[in-house]
């Protein structure tokens, strides 16, 4: 059996302060004070990772247009790939894609 590449991500994501682990329908979703930040888990023979993405959206749209397959963007800040154990999402991508997501759920800040 070929490793979950969704592993490396789905620990990373647990240590944030204050995250939250849970399922949604067969994926792995992590919440921030109870909001979504981070879904991951096997689908259809491969992979899927949604993050939420603001800064990075360009980079994001740039890599749909090169492999539409892998990465979609949909209509809101969500961001959806997918992938395979033998060809993973690369790790300097999905790291800063999380870190982005996570900051973007926290609660703001009031002045």
């Amino acid at each position: 059996m070929t490793d979950d590449p969704t592993l490396p991500m789905r620990k990373h994501a647990c240590l944030y302060p204050d995250v939250d682990e849970g399922t949604a329908c067969t994926q792995s979703s992590f919440k921030v004070k109870g909001k979504s930040f981070f879904f991951a888990g096997p689908q259809g023979g491969r992979y899927k990772a949604m993050f939420k993405l603001d800064q990075s959206r360009n980079q994001a749209e740039e890599l749909a247009k090169a492999e539409p397959d892998k990465y979609q963007i949909g209509t809101n800040i969500w961001v959806t790939t997918r992938f395979s154990a033998e060809d993973p999402m690369p790790k300097q991508v999905w790291e800063e894609w999380l870190d982005e997501s996570y900051a973007l759920s926290l609660p703001k800040m009031k002045t």
